[in-house]
């Protein structure tokens, strides 16, 4: 971090590597799965890590911890503005009729028919294509790392995913 703190690019990079995949899982979960969204948020933190380096004190945490910290404070405040930005909608939408805006609960069950697609469409995979993939988009580890993690070599890892993605990308697509 005091490397990053004299804006030592090179150490930012490294940073960056470790951190930003657990970073970017944790992001996800809190946006409710909204990868644009969590990639925006996880782009504003790391660039505040980057201006912001110089206030790092390890003493309080380490730089996972403080990073996390920053992350999840600004995916809560994304979900806050998001929340404000539907009550003024409604409100809106009450006034004109509601004409214009759909209702509210038709993007809840929207988001519930995804979440139920993609909950039968992991149902299909094997336990082992069903873990792999969890680990690497839930909680952001590489391929290195999950096979580290499950003590499987990289290839069998690496094929896993693979051939779990093409069930997924063939269910979610019928």
């Amino acid at each position: 971090m005091s490397r990053v703190a004299t804006r030592d690019g090179v150490a930012f990079t490294r940073l960056f590597e470790v951190h930003a995949p657990v970073a970017l899982g944790l992001l996800s979960r809190i946006l409710a799965g909204s990868g644009g969204e969590a990639e925006e948020v996880l782009q504003e933190v790391f660039l505040q890590v980057w201006m912001q380096a110089d206030r790092y004190d390890a003493g309080r945490c380490s730089p996972r911890g403080w990073i996390l910290m920053m992350a999840r404070s600004r995916a809560l405040d994304r979900l806050r503005r998001r929340n404000a930005a539907r009550r003024r909608e409604e409100i809106v939408g009450e006034e004109t009729g509601g004409e214009a805006l759909p209702p509210i609960g038709t993007e809840r069950l929207e988001r519930r028919e995804r979440q139920r697609q993609v909950d039968s469409a992991l149902g299909l995979l094997s336990p082992d294509q069903r873990r792999c993939i969890e680990l690497a988009f839930f909680e952001g580890l590489t391929h290195t790392q999950i096979a580290a993690r499950l003590e499987a070599p990289l290839g069998t890892v690496k094929s896993r995913i693979l051939m779990g993605m093409s069930k997924l990308r063939q269910a979610l697509s019928a």
